[in-house]
C-alpha cells in the first residue's frame, strides 16, 4: 500500500509537470525555462479558486442550516446576503454582523420566498449592496408532520408554496439577474443551489407533504440545469439527512408524540438505526457540501442532488 501511494504521488507530480510544460511550449517559450516557478503553477492549478469578491444570497439563513451555510461561504470569501422572513429579522441581523466581523460584506434582505415580488426585491437588495450576483442558495423550507390520511388539500399549500414555488421563484429571479449581467462563462459559471432532503430519495412516514416537496426540488433543479446550461449557469441541490436543527426538533416532538415516544427518542432512533455512522449531522456538515457546490471545484457538476446524511441513503 505504501508503494502504491508513493507511485501515485510520483505520477501526480509528473502529470502536473507535463501540463505546465505543454502550456509553456504551446506559448512558444522554451520548455527548458520551466523552472520551479512553472512547476508550482502546475500545482496551484489543482487548488480551489478563491471566492473573494463573489456574492451569494442564502435564503432562510437566520438560523439552522442556512446560517451555517452563510457563515461557511463567508469564510470561503463570499460576500453574503442574509434572507429570512420578517419574524426572523433580528436573527438575520446577528448573522450579518457576524459576517461583517469576518471582514466580508453582508446585508439583510427580508422576503417571503413564496412571493415573487418579494424575491425580486431580495435580489435587487443583494446587487445594490454587494455587487453582481454570483450564486444563490435556495435553502428556505418548512416542514409539516401529519399522517397521510389526515392530509387535506389545504395542507399541501404552505409546504408547496415555500419548498417548491419558493425555490422556483428564487431560481428564476437569480437566473434572470445572472443572465442580464452577462458575466457567466464556462470556467466561471453562475451557480444556483437548492435544499432537497433524503426524503426526496426515500419518503418518511408522517412527512408526506414534505417528502413530496423535496422530490419536486430534485426535478426542478434538473429542469433548470437543462435549460440554463447554455447560459453557463449550473444548478444543483443538496440533500441533508438527520441534522440537529429546529426542524428536526419539530419532527421529533410531533411524530414522536404520536408514536408514544419520549422527547428525543424518535430522533435517536433515526440516528442509531438508520444512519451508518450512528451520529447526527450538524449544519456545518451540510455547509461543507454546499461550499463545494458553490465553488470552482463543482464547475463541471450540474443537475445533481448530492446527499450529506452520514450513510442513510446509498446511491
Amino acid at each position: 500500500m505504501q508503494l502504491f501511494r508513493q507511485r501515485a504521488a510520483t505520477l501526480l507530480r509528473l502529470q502536473c509537470f507535463r501540463i505546465v510544460r505543454s502550456q509553456v511550449s504551446d506559448a512558444g517559450s522554451p520548455s527548458s525555462n520551466l523552472g520551479a516557478r512553472g512547476t508550482w503553477a502546475g500545482y496551484s492549478s489543482l487548488a480551489r479558486e478563491k471566492d473573494h469578491g463573489r456574492s451569494v444570497i442564502v435564503t432562510g439563513s437566520g438560523r439552522g442550516i442556512g446560517k451555517g451555510i452563510a457563515l461557511r461561504l463567508a469564510a470561503d470569501g463570499y460576500n453574503v446576503c442574509i434572507n429570512d422572513i420578517g419574524a426572523n429579522k433580528a436573527a438575520c441581523d446577528e448573522v450579518m454582523n457576524e459576517i461583517q466581523g469576518m471582514g466580508r460584506k453582508a446585508c439583510t434582505a427580508i422576503a417571503d420566498v413564496s412571493k415573487r415580488d418579494e424575491v425580486k426585491q431580495m435580489v435587487r437588495t443583494s446587487v445594490e449592496n454587494l455587487g453582481p450576483l454570483s450564486t444563490l442558495i435556495a435553502n428556505a423550507g418548512i416542514v409539516q408532520v401529519r399522517p397521510i390520511l389526515e392530509v387535506t388539500e389545504k395542507d399541501f399549500e404552505p409546504i408547496l408554496n415555500v419548498n417548491v414555488i419558493g425555490v422556483h421563484n428564487c431560481f428564476a429571479e437569480a437566473a434572470k439577474q445572472l443572465i442580464s449581467q452577462g458575466n457567466c462563462q464556462p470556467d466561471h459559471p453562475g451557480k444556483l443551489i437548492a435544499a432537497a432532503s433524503i426524503v426526496g430519495f426515500k419518503p418518511f412516514a408522517w412527512l408526506p407533504t414534505y417528502s413530496v416537496s423535496k422530490w419536486a426540488v430534485r426535478a426542478l433543479s434538473q429542469v433548470y440545469a437543462m435549460e440554463l446550461a447554455k447560459h453557463h449557469i449550473t444548478v444543483n441541490s443538496y440533500a441533508p439527512g438527520i441534522i440537529g436543527t429546529a426542524m428536526w426538533d419539530k419532527i421529533d416532538a410531533e411524530a414522536g408524540a404520536a408514536a408514544g415516544m419520549a422527547k428525543g427518542e424518535l430522533f435517536n432512533k433515526f440516528v442509531t438505526e438508520d444512519t451508518a455512522l450512528k451520529i447526527p449531522g450538524t449544519p456545518n456538515d451540510v455547509a461543507k457540501l454546499v461550499s463545494f457546490l458553490a465553488s470552482s471545484d463543482s464547475n463541471y457538476v450540474t443537475g445533481q442532488t448530492q446527499i450529506v446524511d452520514g450513510g442513510s441513503i446509498f446511491t
